[in-house]
């Protein structure tokens, strides 16, 4: 599941780098860009609370797959679509992403021990940390030197491996095979159920801050780059720096076992906190900004390892189908805000203040953090 996990996001890292640049490039404004991950973003919300009722119907091994399908079209759309689908391909990969999410999620939880956990999703952050320090510098590096279609061209390849390895892995006769049995809760009662819960309110407050950050990261960190001065590739190296950053997995899993992973992910937030605080002083595009992206990124990393194990700990088993197709809501969520906000700032003052709303944003997180079990 690690593996499968590093491949498909190798898949969406191949195009992240230049995604926002060939949005900014077909619509013409960062305002723009803005809107269609807004609307595109969206969209993906839908289809993350329907994921429980679709697995109804299909296996999870289709449900996976469809996502993965959803990706190939959504690569075919940046390369040859025109500028009104920008924000359908948006959707589609973020369809793609929710899907997977959900699907890996419940895999763990179905055949991982709780106490597995932190091991397992270090593990996985390793994994990822390869895809993602490859994917964004050779995707900027074969659209600004080679042809701007070939990113778009090696995702869809790579989403055929990623079909194919996971087709792959799967047993006949394995229960993982099986529809589900169990009635799943309908979004409208899910949701509800779903924040009644303290202790699933906090582990979604810790997520999609997180997340929120690292979307205005992947939109608007390759703008910055470009706009400090620094050249086109430099936008790819940037985002692949950036994600290399889950590199510190293990580390961060031996922290954690001794600091207890209520404290890890507090500081994690402090250190994002103060990062955004200064790209809000700096003001203007400059290259030392990006060095605190960068600072940012690393207590992003630290939370990707460690911020869906509340969940994952305390959800009930009989209820985790339900809560985890609203808990995985946070990336389209983080989709939606960031450039919700960031449209909304454009409009009316400086983007500093886009920073420092982030900044509040991710003391939040931490305050939010400081609601969970002292030894999680």
């Amino acid at each position: 599941m690690a593996r499968l996990a590093g491949l498909e996001g190798l898949t969406r890292a191949v195009m992240v780098g230049t995604v926002p640049l060939a949005a900014l490039d077909a619509l013409g404004s960062k305002t723009a860009v803005s809107v269609a991950f807004l609307l595109g973003s969206t969209s993906g919300v839908v289809v993350t609370l329907y994921i429980g009722r679709i697995e109804q119907i299909v296996a999870r091994r289709w449900v996976l797959s469809g996502g993965i399908a959803a990706v190939f079209a959504a690569a075919g759309l940046f390369a040859y679509g025109p500028a009104w689908g920008i924000p359908v391909a948006i959707g589609l990969r973020a369809a793609h992403a929710s899907v997977f999410s959900v699907c890996l999620s419940l895999y763990i939880m179905d055949f991982i021990g709780k106490g597995d956990l932190t091991r397992v999703e270090s593990r996985r952050s390793v994994y990822l940390a390869a895809g993602w320090l490859v994917g964004p510098v050779v995707g900027t590096w074969l659209s600004t030197d080679v042809r701007a279609d070939l990113p778009f061209l090696l995702a869809m390849g790579l989403a055929v491996a990623s079909a194919g390895y996971h087709w792959w892995l799967r047993l006949e006769g394995h229960p993982v095979l099986l529809v589900p049995t169990t009635p799943v809760v309908g979004p409208m009662r899910a949701i509800p159920r779903f924040f009644e819960q303290r202790s699933l309110r906090v582990s979604y407050a810790i997520t999609c801050s997180r997340a929120i950050f690292w979307a205005s990261l992947f939109i608007y960190g390759p703008i910055y780059v470009v706009e400090s001065g620094l050249p086109g590739w430099a936008a790819g190296a940037f985002l692949s720096v950036a994600s290399a950053v889950l590199f510190i997995g293990p580390l961060v899993r031996h922290v954690a076992d001794r600091s207890g992973v209520r404290t890890v992910i507090m500081a994690a937030f402090v250190l994002m906190a103060a990062s955004l605080l200064a790209l809000a002083v700096i003001g203007p595009a400059r290259p030392v900004g990006v060095l605190f992206w960068l600072t940012g990124a690393v207590g992003g990393g630290v939370i990707d390892v460690l911020g869906n194990i509340p969940f994952m700990r305390l959800v009930r088993p009989r209820e985790r189908t339900a809560m985890v197709t609203v808990f995985s809501t946070w990336r389209e969520v983080s989709f939606v805000v960031a450039p919700g906000l960031a449209a909304l700032i454009l409009v009316s003052g400086s983007f500093r203040f886009f920073y420092l709303t982030l900044a509040v944003l991710m003391g939040f997180g931490a305050w939010a953090t400081s609601f969970l079990p002292r030894r999680l």
